[in-house]
């Protein structure tokens, strides 16, 4: 049974000499090739929870919550890997409203995955979780996490990491609570060139204010990009939000994050192999503040 208080392997180790334990296969990235682009707009047929006490985190983490749940079964939100969500509210410790567990970094179009299993081993205590519009990166990000929990790589690890499919734009509080998150990553988004498009970019003024509903006074969103137009966008956006300010340079020089952030996604080093000597990723930290009384009276 697991602990409450960390992470433990539910389902039985198997012998040094089965199959099992010599050899578990990773998902291949050529299995799962889709489009790198998907409109945010378009109308969405998958369920998704009524709010936030509709979820049951355990069955995305069970390695953090009691009970014999197992590393095997994977509930991605798509058409390989569906999921149900109740119609009456979870118990309170499953859904994040009780209890220590719940999710504290949000990874916003993970991609395929490599930020998530960057984080993971550098914060092992904290439940992180990827959102991904797209149906076939989606299974292989899950089935990436299923394969290290089983022990792909040796120790079984990444219990406190996962993924779902859904469109973030639209359903962030159906899964959050105000005040939740302490992370928010925005790593190389879609930059949507055309100025028709411009309101399908992930970072707007007012999607800053629905991230800044989820996120918990002090947190911190990151994102980073190649594109120079889309970064003076998302800086410009950001800037001139009243509940975010910009977190100086002196102040990251320890953050584990902006080095994961700016080489360890798939993105990350595309960027850095393009031509003889790569491109620039432009990043940028903010930081959510909390309203001065004055701006919450209007005085």
């Amino acid at each position: 049974m697991a602990s409450a208080g960390g992470p433990t392997d539910s389902t039985p180790a198997a012998s040094a000499g089965s199959p099992a334990a010599s050899k578990i296969e990773k998902p291949k990235k050529a299995d799962f090739r889709q489009r790198a682009h998907c409109n945010p707009l378009c109308d969405w047929g998958d369920c998704y929870p009524a709010s936030p006490d509709h979820v049951d985190w355990a069955v995305h983490f069970p390695g953090f919550f009691p009970g014999d749940l197992g590393t095997a079964v994977l509930k991605l939100n798509t058409s390989e890997f569906p999921i149900e969500y109740p119609l009456e509210p979870v118990e309170p410790e499953r859904s994040g409203k009780a209890g220590k567990q719940c999710v504290r970094f949000l990874d916003v179009g993970c991609g395929f995955g490599g930020l998530l299993m960057a984080l993971s081993p550098k914060f092992p205590d904290k439940l992180m979780l990827g959102m991904e519009i797209r149906q076939q990166v989606t299974d292989y990000v899950g089935q990436r996490i299923r394969a290290m929990r089983q022990g792909a790589e040796g120790t079984p690890s990444h219990h406190n990491v996962s993924v779902i499919r859904t469109n973030a734009m639209k359903f962030l509080p159906n899964y959050f609570r105000k005040g939740q998150l302490e992370k928010m990553f925005f790593c190389f988004p879609d930059p949507h060139f055309k100025r028709k498009n411009a309101r399908r970019r992930i970072i707007s003024h007012g999607l800053l204010s629905m991230y800044a509903y989820v996120m918990a006074p002090g947190g911190m969103l990151y994102h980073a990009t190649d594109v120079k137009d889309l970064h003076e966008w998302m800086e410009k956006a950001c800037e001139e939000h009243p509940l975010f300010e910009r977190v100086p340079p002196e102040e990251l020089v320890d953050d584990a994050c902006i080095e994961a952030v700016k080489s360890e996604t798939e993105e990350a080093k595309r960027v850095k192999n393009l031509g003889r000597f790569g491109h620039d990723v432009h990043m940028s930290v903010f930081r959510r503040i909390a309203p001065s009384a004055a701006d919450i009276t209007g005085s």
